[in-house]
């Protein structure tokens, strides 16, 4: 049973289509990772999976819920697919500590020490339960990153989006992200991820998604999409980033 379904997704920004007729599925515990160039529709695609997007026309079902229909409580369904932003999305005026209990306390009405404890215990999982009680401005980008991923974790997912969690770090602080991913992804987490990361992508995803212009080109077993891409423009994207 898959775990995301998206099915024949179309968007436009007024007269501009965004989405071209998108349909993939990802399986429960399978690492999907969703490339193409800039300006391809990826972190859109993303968005619309939780409806942080709307989408015009389509079908997208998280775990048997059916995202674009009214009845669906949004909110509800939020909490319940964990969402990493390129920008961290933190609070700048709350403590670490407080950035990972409000959601838990506010959404599955967990008691303060109940939040708390989930909240620590993720914190301490990423490395950072040293710095809980310091605010987002007084970490590294990397490190807000990874309290990012924590406060999604703290809410007990189903599933986790990532949209270019990593295009805002600096080079040496990617990898302490991309460890954490990693590791997720070890222990089963139902993934999908935008990125650049094509070492990561290599290394950790299942499958490949290929973009371009809003529609989804190729799809492929990891070692097949590196090794032997169907597409034309999937070889001449992966010649430009493999080569540098």
């Amino acid at each position: 049973m898959a775990m995301i379904e998206i099915k024949n997704v179309s968007k436009w920004y007024g007269d501009f289509q965004v989405l071209r007729n998108c349909s993939t599925s990802v399986e429960k515990g399978e690492v999907v990772v969703v490339c193409g160039p800039s300006g391809s529709g990826k972190s859109t695609l993303i968005k619309t999976v939780n409806a942080l997007e709307p989408f015009q026309q389509g079908q997208i079902i998280i775990n048997n819920v059916d995202v674009g229909s009214p009845s669906t409580n949004l909110t509800k369904l939020r909490a319940h697919v964990g969402m990493v932003f390129q920008h961290f999305e933190l609070f700048p005026h709350l403590t670490i500590t407080d950035n990972l209990i409000l959601a838990q306390m506010k959404v599955l009405k967990r008691s303060r020490s109940e939040a708390t404890k989930r909240g620590l215990a993720l914190l301490d999982r990423v490395g950072l339960l040293k710095h809980a009680n310091k605010f987002p401005g007084q970490l590294s980008g990397g490190q807000q990153q990874r309290v990012a991923i924590a406060r999604a974790l703290a809410m007990d997912p189903i599933c986790m989006l990532f949209d270019e969690p990593t295009s805002a770090l600096d080079p040496e602080m990617i990898k302490e992200v991309l460890d954490v991913m990693t590791e997720l992804a070890s222990e089963g987490m139902t993934m999908m991820v935008v990125t650049h990361e094509m070492g990561f992508a290599k290394k950790v995803a299942d499958r490949i998604i290929f973009m371009d212009a809003g529609e989804i080109v190729e799809e492929a077993p990891t070692e097949d999409f590196f090794g032997k891409p169907r597409s034309e423009r999937a070889q001449k994207f992966l010649a430009k980033i493999l080569n540098h």
